[in-house]
């Protein structure tokens, strides 16, 4: 199973190429047309590093076990997100939202994290789950609808994944106002996407942040699409900008770009432990797949938009990267890809091993005393799953 791409192993030169977004015209367009927006990058989308006076220090001393380290994250995550998605096309998984692209966005910031740092993801931050440490089959039990989440919070500061668009922005901003209140040396980190950064709980937690410095990093994965809304339907300014409007600072990233993302999420985290306040981080990518596997992106984007990003591809840019300097040779790329071939297998069979969801569980704890109506429902609902059984036998 090749894990590195959705197209080649090795990275195709995007010199030129002009995504559909930056393409796009209107109030939301402040640069000329065809222009790439203005970014942090540390690793261009051919592998070729770069220099920022800012942000350079904090990975100047990253080692080239630790770059391996980085690009090890970003496979084995992309391969655990492949097996997903597959298992649930196989109707082992009732859903699943993919994370495919945004890879270096979710490496690169979960290991900028700390250990007593907390974490409050959405429902698509896989990647910075393998970086707490939370086992990657854990996550798939509330998408087989087996459990509510899979793994105790406290134990890697990781919170449970939350559904409700934004609603996790207000709990990281509420805990971080408690980490303030404790004196601790530690900071808050809240993922969230740019569909969710037009919720109403979205700018009450940059308001409770402000007013109380609150030690929280706020990081949004701009992939460009809140499910078939392109990002220009919600702002008029890059999102990084709203910030300034709540008194604090905001930084665009290129998502694709893992060395960028770790040292701008250290950068920020940083300003939290400090005692500075709150940052928002932009981490500008793109989805490369489906919101969820319910959705089909090909109704609202052309391929041309997937195509350019293709060749911004976080993996082979670190790759690329990684064979210039001389810092991974072909035996490094054959035992990782004998290690996501064994990480696959064990993730169907850890799937394939758990019960089937209880289908009657939706109906119990509606109403304290039980209701008539839920009653019926529960009746036709057994009905419906018992014509399963007799269409088995032929009846």
């Amino acid at each position: 199973m090749t894990v590195e791409s959705t197209a080649a192993r090795k990275p195709r030169r995007s010199a030129g190429t002009k995504s559909a977004a930056s393409k796009r015209t209107g109030a939301a367009a402040k640069k000329p047309p065809g222009a790439e927006p203005e970014l942090i990058q540390l690793l261009t989308p051919e592998g070729e590093r770069v220099k920022d006076a800012t942000y350079d220090p904090y990975v100047a001393d990253i080692t080239p076990d630790e770059l391996r380290g980085l690009y090890r994250d970003m496979v084995l995550s992309r391969c655990f997100d492949a097996e997903a998605t597959s298992l649930q096309r196989q109707g082992e998984l009732g859903l699943w939202a993919s994370m495919l692209g945004q890879e270096a966005a979710q490496i690169g910031s979960g290991r900028a994290t700390r250990d007593d740092d907390y974490v409050f993801p959405t429902y698509r931050e896989h990647g910075v789950a393998w970086c707490r440490g939370v086992d990657p089959t854990n996550l798939l039990g509330m998408f087989r609808g087996v459990n509510n989440g899979g793994w105790d919070p406290k134990t890697n500061n990781f919170h449970l994944y939350t559904i409700v668009i934004g609603a996790q922005t207000l709990h990281a901003t509420g805990y971080a106002m408690g980490v303030a209140k404790d004196g601790a040396d530690s900071a808050v980190i809240a993922y969230f996407g740019d569909g969710a950064s037009s919720q109403g709980d979205v700018a009450e937690s940059f308001t409770f942040s402000a007013v109380y410095n609150a030690p929280v990093v706020f990081f949004c994965q701009n992939n460009q699409w809140a499910i078939s809304e392109p990002t220009e339907k919600q702002t008029r300014v890059p999102l990084y900008q709203r910030a300034q409007g709540f008194g604090f600072p905001g930084v665009r990233v290129d998502g694709n770009d893992v060395l960028a993302c770790l040292a701008v999420t250290k950068w920020a985290l940083e300003r939290a432990r400090s005692g500075e306040g709150p940052t928002l981080v932009e981490a500008y990518t793109y989805r490369m797949g489906a919101h969820t596997t319910s959705d089909d992106p090909s109704k609202y984007r052309a391929d041309e938009e997937r195509e350019a990003w293709e060749a911004k591809d976080p993996i082979l840019r670190l790759r690329a990267y990684l064979e210039a300097s001389n810092h991974a040779d072909e035996g490094f790329f054959a035992e990782l890809e004998a290690e996501s071939e064994a990480l696959g297998r064990r993730v169907r069979e850890v799937v394939r091993a758990m019960p089937d969801p209880d289908h009657f569980a939706i109906f119990e704890n509606a109403y304290a005393d039980g209701h008539a109506l839920v009653d019926e429902e529960r009746a036709q609902f057994a009905a419906y799953q018992a014509s399963f059984a007799d269409e088995g036998e032929g009846k």
